[in-house]
């Protein structure tokens, strides 16, 4: 697999991270706080998330790319 991060949107970032065993509730306005242990964290419900955006939400998943892309 590519270590390269995807082009992809909030509501598809959650789907995946759902697959991942997370799990989903919302949060306030246009954001999905994801749970997982005692890992919490929000996801925006943008159209495209910035490559910045997704490499911060995937460190605090304490999740790989590869693993992502496979989730994906």
């Amino acid at each position: 697999m590519s270590k390269k991060l995807p082009v992809i949107s909030g509501k598809e970032t959650v789907k995946a991270l759902v697959k991942l065993g997370f799990t989903a509730r919302l949060g306030k306005g246009d954001h999905v706080v994801l749970q997982k242990n005692q890992r919490v964290f929000s996801v925006p419900l943008h159209k495209t998330l910035k490559k910045g955006t997704l490499r911060k939400i995937l460190k605090q998943a304490g999740i790989s790319v590869e693993e992502f892309n496979e989730a994906l």
